[in-house]
Protein backbone atom coordinates (compact mmCIF):
# COMPACT_ATOMS: atom_id res chain seq x y z
CA UNK A 1 0.00 0.00 0.00
CA UNK A 2 1.54 3.20 -1.28
CA UNK A 3 1.91 6.36 1.03
CA UNK A 4 -1.15 8.07 1.50
CA UNK A 5 -0.13 11.51 1.97
CA UNK A 6 1.98 11.07 -1.24
CA UNK A 7 -1.43 9.77 -2.95
CA UNK A 8 -2.70 12.86 -1.84
CA UNK A 9 -0.22 15.35 -3.91
CA UNK A 10 -1.08 12.96 -7.29
CA UNK A 11 -4.80 14.14 -6.89
CA UNK A 12 -4.16 17.79 -6.35
CA UNK A 13 -1.63 17.63 -9.02
CA UNK A 14 -3.67 16.05 -11.64
CA UNK A 15 -6.49 18.64 -10.09
CA UNK A 16 -4.52 21.00 -10.32
CA UNK A 17 -3.84 19.86 -14.90
CA UNK A 18 -7.29 19.79 -15.49
CA UNK A 19 -8.10 23.29 -13.93
CA UNK A 20 -5.09 24.68 -16.28
CA UNK A 21 -7.30 24.10 -18.79
CA UNK A 22 -9.58 27.12 -18.30
CA UNK A 23 -7.01 29.97 -19.57
CA UNK A 24 -7.73 33.58 -18.81
CA UNK A 25 -7.99 35.76 -21.72
CA UNK A 26 -8.98 39.20 -22.36
CA UNK A 27 -12.50 38.63 -24.21
CA UNK A 28 -14.40 36.28 -26.65
CA UNK A 29 -12.46 34.72 -29.11
CA UNK A 30 -13.21 35.80 -32.75
CA UNK A 31 -15.69 32.49 -33.39
CA UNK A 32 -17.55 32.89 -30.42
CA UNK A 33 -18.54 36.65 -31.43
CA UNK A 34 -19.49 35.66 -35.07
CA UNK A 35 -21.83 32.89 -33.56
CA UNK A 36 -23.59 35.10 -31.92
CA UNK A 37 -27.32 34.32 -32.82
CA UNK A 38 -29.73 37.02 -33.13
CA UNK A 39 -32.14 37.48 -29.84
CA UNK A 40 -34.63 39.57 -29.39
CA UNK A 41 -33.63 39.79 -26.11
CA UNK A 42 -30.05 40.80 -26.91
CA UNK A 43 -30.95 43.03 -29.55
CA UNK A 44 -27.83 42.73 -31.05
CA UNK A 45 -26.62 42.14 -34.87
CA UNK A 46 -23.48 40.92 -36.96
CA UNK A 47 -22.84 43.10 -40.02
CA UNK A 48 -19.60 42.56 -42.23
CA UNK A 49 -17.74 46.06 -43.57
CA UNK A 50 -18.02 46.23 -46.81
CA UNK A 51 -17.99 49.07 -49.77
CA UNK A 52 -21.99 49.72 -48.33
CA UNK A 53 -21.78 49.35 -45.44
CA UNK A 54 -18.67 51.90 -45.10
CA UNK A 55 -21.07 54.62 -47.35
CA UNK A 56 -23.42 54.30 -45.50
CA UNK A 57 -22.18 54.72 -41.80
CA UNK A 58 -19.35 57.72 -43.13
CA UNK A 59 -19.50 60.38 -40.22
CA UNK A 60 -20.76 63.54 -41.25
CA UNK A 61 -18.50 66.29 -39.63
CA UNK A 62 -19.39 69.36 -41.53
CA UNK A 63 -19.79 72.61 -39.71
CA UNK A 64 -22.90 74.76 -39.78
CA UNK A 65 -21.91 78.50 -39.28
CA UNK A 66 -25.29 80.84 -40.78
CA UNK A 67 -23.89 83.43 -43.42
CA UNK A 68 -25.27 86.49 -41.28
CA UNK A 69 -22.99 85.92 -38.75
CA UNK A 70 -19.97 86.39 -41.07
CA UNK A 71 -20.74 89.55 -42.01
CA UNK A 72 -18.00 91.65 -41.47
CA UNK A 73 -20.09 94.68 -41.11
CA UNK A 74 -23.40 94.34 -39.60
CA UNK A 75 -26.03 97.27 -38.07
CA UNK A 76 -23.82 96.96 -34.76
CA UNK A 77 -20.60 95.95 -36.32
CA UNK A 78 -19.64 99.82 -35.37
CA UNK A 79 -22.09 101.73 -33.62
CA UNK A 80 -21.47 103.62 -30.38
CA UNK A 81 -23.66 102.19 -27.14
CA UNK A 82 -24.14 103.78 -23.70
CA UNK A 83 -21.04 103.36 -21.59
CA UNK A 84 -18.83 103.91 -24.50
CA UNK A 85 -15.80 106.26 -23.97
CA UNK A 86 -14.80 108.55 -26.76
CA UNK A 87 -11.91 110.93 -26.93
CA UNK A 88 -12.54 114.59 -29.31
CA UNK A 89 -9.80 116.61 -31.13
CA UNK A 90 -11.40 119.96 -32.33
CA UNK A 91 -9.74 121.53 -34.81
CA UNK A 92 -10.16 125.97 -35.45
CA UNK A 93 -7.84 127.59 -38.01
CA UNK A 94 -8.26 130.83 -36.07
CA UNK A 95 -6.02 131.92 -33.11
CA UNK A 96 -8.81 132.56 -30.47
CA UNK A 97 -11.67 129.87 -31.20
CA UNK A 98 -14.47 129.19 -29.44
CA UNK A 99 -12.72 125.53 -27.89
CA UNK A 100 -8.47 126.59 -28.87
CA UNK A 101 -7.51 129.53 -26.94
CA UNK A 102 -4.06 131.45 -28.38
CA UNK A 103 -1.65 129.34 -30.52
CA UNK A 104 -2.95 125.79 -29.49
CA UNK A 105 -5.16 125.37 -33.03
CA UNK A 106 -6.74 122.26 -31.35
CA UNK A 107 -8.90 120.91 -28.33
CA UNK A 108 -8.89 117.40 -26.77
CA UNK A 109 -11.22 116.22 -24.85
CA UNK A 110 -10.99 113.00 -23.49
CA UNK A 111 -12.57 109.94 -21.80
CA UNK A 112 -16.12 111.27 -22.32
CA UNK A 113 -18.50 108.78 -21.34
CA UNK A 114 -21.70 108.04 -23.04
CA UNK A 115 -24.81 108.25 -20.78
CA UNK A 116 -27.35 105.88 -19.77
CA UNK A 117 -29.83 107.81 -22.35
CA UNK A 118 -26.89 107.77 -25.52
CA UNK A 119 -25.51 111.35 -25.23
CA UNK A 120 -22.34 113.34 -24.50
CA UNK A 121 -21.78 116.70 -23.35
CA UNK A 122 -19.76 118.97 -25.75
CA UNK A 123 -18.67 122.41 -24.70
CA UNK A 124 -20.49 125.24 -26.84
CA UNK A 125 -22.23 122.76 -28.54
CA UNK A 126 -24.86 121.06 -25.23
CA UNK A 127 -25.88 117.47 -25.27
CA UNK A 128 -25.34 115.53 -28.32
CA UNK A 129 -26.74 111.95 -29.31
CA UNK A 130 -23.78 109.60 -29.34
CA UNK A 131 -25.42 106.18 -29.29
CA UNK A 132 -26.66 104.93 -32.16
CA UNK A 133 -24.48 106.41 -34.23
CA UNK A 134 -21.01 105.38 -36.06
CA UNK A 135 -17.99 107.46 -35.02
CA UNK A 136 -17.73 109.08 -38.46
CA UNK A 137 -21.29 110.03 -37.90
CA UNK A 138 -20.93 111.92 -34.82
CA UNK A 139 -17.94 113.64 -36.30
CA UNK A 140 -20.25 114.83 -39.05
CA UNK A 141 -22.90 116.02 -36.53
CA UNK A 142 -20.61 117.64 -34.01
CA UNK A 143 -18.87 119.56 -36.85
CA UNK A 144 -22.26 121.06 -37.86
CA UNK A 145 -22.76 122.04 -34.69
CA UNK A 146 -19.92 123.81 -34.02
CA UNK A 147 -19.78 125.45 -37.59
CA UNK A 148 -22.33 128.07 -36.53
CA UNK A 149 -19.71 129.12 -33.44
CA UNK A 150 -16.46 128.83 -35.12
CA UNK A 151 -15.48 128.69 -39.00
CA UNK A 152 -14.55 125.27 -40.72
CA UNK A 153 -13.93 123.39 -37.45
CA UNK A 154 -12.17 119.77 -37.82
CA UNK A 155 -13.16 117.06 -35.69
CA UNK A 156 -11.83 113.46 -34.97
CA UNK A 157 -13.76 111.24 -33.10
CA UNK A 158 -12.28 107.93 -31.12
CA UNK A 159 -13.20 105.30 -29.03
CA UNK A 160 -11.59 103.71 -26.05
CA UNK A 161 -11.11 100.13 -27.00
CA UNK A 162 -13.08 97.78 -24.48
CA UNK A 163 -15.03 100.51 -22.81
CA UNK A 164 -18.66 98.76 -23.14
CA UNK A 165 -16.99 96.70 -26.14
CA UNK A 166 -15.98 93.67 -24.78
CA UNK A 167 -16.12 89.46 -26.18
CA UNK A 168 -16.12 86.51 -23.84
CA UNK A 169 -13.97 83.45 -24.88
CA UNK A 170 -14.59 80.11 -23.03
CA UNK A 171 -13.50 76.58 -23.14
CA UNK A 172 -11.04 73.87 -22.34
CA UNK A 173 -8.65 74.80 -26.06
CA UNK A 174 -7.95 78.43 -25.49
CA UNK A 175 -4.62 79.13 -22.63
CA UNK A 176 -6.86 81.51 -20.96
CA UNK A 177 -10.22 82.03 -20.64
CA UNK A 178 -12.08 85.71 -20.14
CA UNK A 179 -13.56 88.91 -20.79
CA UNK A 180 -11.70 90.70 -23.49
CA UNK A 181 -11.34 94.46 -25.25
CA UNK A 182 -12.18 94.78 -28.49
CA UNK A 183 -11.88 97.68 -31.35
CA UNK A 184 -15.42 96.58 -32.84
CA UNK A 185 -14.65 97.92 -36.48
CA UNK A 186 -11.77 95.48 -36.98
CA UNK A 187 -10.76 92.91 -34.43
CA UNK A 188 -11.50 88.79 -35.63
CA UNK A 189 -11.66 85.68 -34.20
CA UNK A 190 -8.07 84.98 -34.80
CA UNK A 191 -6.61 88.35 -32.87
CA UNK A 192 -8.95 87.57 -29.61
CA UNK A 193 -7.23 83.78 -29.61
CA UNK A 194 -3.85 85.27 -29.81
CA UNK A 195 -4.64 87.89 -27.33
CA UNK A 196 -5.94 84.94 -25.22
CA UNK A 197 -2.68 82.84 -25.14
CA UNK A 198 -3.47 80.74 -28.55
CA UNK A 199 -5.20 77.39 -28.36
CA UNK A 200 -4.30 74.40 -25.88
CA UNK A 201 -5.14 71.52 -28.69
CA UNK A 202 -4.14 70.96 -32.72
CA UNK A 203 -5.75 73.22 -34.62
CA UNK A 204 -7.72 70.02 -36.47
CA UNK A 205 -9.29 68.63 -32.73
CA UNK A 206 -10.45 72.30 -32.13
CA UNK A 207 -14.08 73.48 -32.63
CA UNK A 208 -15.19 76.82 -32.16
CA UNK A 209 -18.98 77.91 -31.12
CA UNK A 210 -20.24 81.79 -31.74
CA UNK A 211 -23.45 82.82 -29.88
CA UNK A 212 -24.62 86.37 -31.17
CA UNK A 213 -27.58 87.87 -30.61
CA UNK A 214 -29.43 84.19 -30.02
CA UNK A 215 -28.15 83.05 -32.86
CA UNK A 216 -25.19 80.30 -33.03
CA UNK A 217 -23.31 78.83 -35.13
CA UNK A 218 -19.56 76.28 -35.54
CA UNK A 219 -17.00 74.94 -37.48
CA UNK A 220 -13.58 73.43 -37.28
CA UNK A 221 -10.93 75.62 -36.94
CA UNK A 222 -8.67 74.51 -39.70
CA UNK A 223 -11.22 75.24 -42.04
CA UNK A 224 -10.29 78.78 -41.08
CA UNK A 225 -7.49 78.13 -43.85
CA UNK A 226 -10.00 76.88 -46.54
CA UNK A 227 -12.60 79.42 -46.01
CA UNK A 228 -11.13 83.08 -44.70
CA UNK A 229 -14.47 84.32 -44.39
CA UNK A 230 -14.77 82.33 -40.72
CA UNK A 231 -12.25 84.37 -39.55
CA UNK A 232 -15.56 86.59 -38.58
CA UNK A 233 -15.50 90.20 -37.22
CA UNK A 234 -16.51 90.75 -33.53
CA UNK A 235 -18.78 92.05 -32.00
CA UNK A 236 -19.69 93.65 -28.85
CA UNK A 237 -21.14 90.77 -26.91
CA UNK A 238 -20.52 88.08 -28.63
CA UNK A 239 -19.59 84.60 -26.77
CA UNK A 240 -16.74 82.56 -28.29
CA UNK A 241 -16.55 78.94 -27.11
CA UNK A 242 -13.25 77.52 -27.98
CA UNK A 243 -13.49 73.56 -27.50
CA UNK A 244 -11.09 70.97 -27.68
CA UNK A 245 -13.04 67.55 -29.54
CA UNK A 246 -14.60 65.84 -26.74
CA UNK A 247 -15.26 62.63 -28.77
CA UNK A 248 -13.72 59.42 -27.51
CA UNK A 249 -13.71 55.66 -28.21
CA UNK A 250 -12.61 52.15 -26.23
CA UNK A 251 -10.28 50.11 -27.21
CA UNK A 252 -10.11 46.81 -26.12
CA UNK A 253 -8.46 42.79 -26.72
CA UNK A 254 -4.96 42.12 -28.29
CA UNK A 255 -3.97 45.78 -28.67
CA UNK A 256 -1.09 48.07 -27.92
CA UNK A 257 -2.96 49.98 -25.31
CA UNK A 258 -6.26 49.15 -23.90
CA UNK A 259 -7.87 52.43 -22.82
CA UNK A 260 -10.40 55.36 -23.38
CA UNK A 261 -8.86 57.61 -26.06
CA UNK A 262 -9.70 60.74 -27.38
CA UNK A 263 -9.89 61.54 -31.37
CA UNK A 264 -6.73 62.78 -32.39
CA UNK A 265 -8.18 63.75 -35.88
CA UNK A 266 -11.54 65.46 -37.06
CA UNK A 267 -11.77 61.66 -38.79
CA UNK A 268 -10.54 58.87 -37.66
CA UNK A 269 -10.90 55.55 -39.51
CA UNK A 270 -10.81 52.71 -37.48
CA UNK A 271 -7.11 51.29 -39.21
CA UNK A 272 -6.29 55.12 -37.92
CA UNK A 273 -7.93 54.33 -34.10
CA UNK A 274 -6.10 51.21 -33.92
CA UNK A 275 -2.78 52.99 -35.01
CA UNK A 276 -3.16 55.48 -32.80
CA UNK A 277 -2.95 52.95 -29.46
CA UNK A 278 0.27 51.68 -30.78
CA UNK A 279 -1.16 48.90 -33.29
CA UNK A 280 -2.29 45.40 -33.47
CA UNK A 281 -0.07 43.08 -31.15
CA UNK A 282 2.09 41.32 -33.33
CA UNK A 283 2.41 38.14 -30.91
CA UNK A 284 -1.42 38.35 -29.84
CA UNK A 285 -3.90 39.95 -32.14
CA UNK A 286 -6.00 38.17 -34.97
CA UNK A 287 -6.00 40.56 -37.83
CA UNK A 288 -8.75 38.25 -39.12
CA UNK A 289 -11.13 39.28 -36.48
CA UNK A 290 -11.07 43.29 -35.82
CA UNK A 291 -14.77 44.77 -34.40
CA UNK A 292 -16.57 47.37 -33.96
CA UNK A 293 -19.66 47.57 -31.37
CA UNK A 294 -22.04 50.55 -32.02
CA UNK A 295 -25.76 51.57 -30.94
CA UNK A 296 -28.42 52.51 -34.03
CA UNK A 297 -31.33 53.35 -33.88
CA UNK A 298 -34.03 50.68 -35.29
CA UNK A 299 -34.94 52.77 -39.01
CA UNK A 300 -31.07 52.78 -38.83
CA UNK A 301 -30.64 49.23 -38.26
CA UNK A 302 -33.36 48.50 -41.20
CA UNK A 303 -31.13 50.01 -43.85
CA UNK A 304 -28.24 48.36 -42.64
CA UNK A 305 -30.17 45.30 -43.18
CA UNK A 306 -32.24 45.80 -46.00
CA UNK A 307 -35.13 44.63 -43.27
CA UNK A 308 -38.41 46.42 -42.63
CA UNK A 309 -38.89 44.20 -38.94
CA UNK A 310 -36.75 46.04 -36.26
CA UNK A 311 -38.76 48.32 -34.14
CA UNK A 312 -36.22 48.90 -31.41
CA UNK A 313 -32.58 50.16 -30.93
CA UNK A 314 -29.88 47.20 -31.66
CA UNK A 315 -26.24 46.64 -30.58
CA UNK A 316 -24.21 46.43 -33.74
CA UNK A 317 -21.12 44.10 -34.21
CA UNK A 318 -19.30 45.30 -37.28
CA UNK A 319 -16.65 42.81 -38.67
CA UNK A 320 -13.33 43.39 -40.77
CA UNK A 321 -10.86 40.93 -41.93
CA UNK A 322 -7.35 43.04 -42.70
CA UNK A 323 -6.03 39.38 -44.02
CA UNK A 324 -8.54 39.59 -47.11
CA UNK A 325 -7.41 41.31 -50.23
CA UNK A 326 -10.05 44.66 -49.58
CA UNK A 327 -9.64 44.30 -45.86
CA UNK A 328 -6.77 47.30 -45.04
CA UNK A 329 -8.60 49.26 -47.73
CA UNK A 330 -12.37 48.71 -46.04
CA UNK A 331 -10.43 49.62 -42.57
CA UNK A 332 -8.95 52.86 -43.57
CA UNK A 333 -12.49 54.06 -45.01
CA UNK A 334 -14.23 52.74 -42.01
CA UNK A 335 -15.10 55.80 -40.05
CA UNK A 336 -15.39 55.71 -36.13
CA UNK A 337 -17.93 57.38 -34.12
CA UNK A 338 -18.39 59.26 -31.07
CA UNK A 339 -18.47 56.30 -28.12
CA UNK A 340 -17.78 53.28 -30.62
CA UNK A 341 -16.13 50.23 -28.61
CA UNK A 342 -13.21 48.91 -30.97
CA UNK A 343 -11.93 45.17 -29.77
CA UNK A 344 -9.28 43.11 -31.31
CA UNK A 345 -9.96 39.46 -30.78
CA UNK A 346 -6.90 36.96 -30.01
CA UNK A 347 -4.78 34.59 -32.04
CA UNK A 348 -6.34 30.95 -32.24
CA UNK A 349 -2.51 29.97 -31.15
CA UNK A 350 -2.44 32.15 -27.93
CA UNK A 351 -4.77 29.98 -26.62
CA UNK A 352 -2.80 26.67 -27.02
CA UNK A 353 0.30 28.31 -26.11
CA UNK A 354 -1.13 29.33 -22.70
CA UNK A 355 -2.34 26.15 -22.18
CA UNK A 356 0.80 24.30 -22.71
CA UNK A 357 2.90 27.02 -21.16
CA UNK A 358 0.19 26.62 -18.09
CA UNK A 359 -0.26 23.01 -17.89
CA UNK A 360 3.86 22.32 -18.34
CA UNK A 361 5.25 23.38 -15.42
CA UNK A 362 2.19 21.00 -13.20
CA UNK A 363 3.00 18.52 -15.52
CA UNK A 364 6.79 18.22 -14.29
CA UNK A 365 5.92 18.76 -11.05
CA UNK A 366 3.90 15.58 -11.47
CA UNK A 367 6.18 13.56 -12.16
CA UNK A 368 8.88 14.58 -9.38
CA UNK A 369 5.38 13.45 -7.29
CA UNK A 370 5.27 10.13 -9.16
CA UNK A 371 9.20 9.72 -8.44
CA UNK A 372 8.65 10.29 -4.84
CA UNK A 373 5.76 7.55 -4.30
CA UNK A 374 7.42 4.92 -6.48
Amino acid sequence: MGNPKLTVLKVVGITFILGACTIARPGPSKNELLNVKFDEAEQTQIVFVDKRITSLTAARTGSSFPNELLSASGPSSDVIRPGDTLSLTIFENIEDGVLARGNAGSTNLNSIQVDGAGFIFIPYAGRVRAAGNSPNRLREIITNKLSALTPEPQVVVTRAPGDGATVSVLGDGVATQGVYPIQRSNDTLTELLAVAGGMTAPSEVVRISLLRNHKTGDFWFEDIYKNPRLNFTLRSGDQVLVERDPRTFTILGAIGEQTNQPFQSRQPSALEAVAQVGGLDSERADPTGIFVVREHSAGFVNTLLQRTDIVTEQSVIYVMDLTKPNGIPLARQFDIHDGDTIYVTEAPSIKWRKTFETISAPVSNLLIIDRLTQ
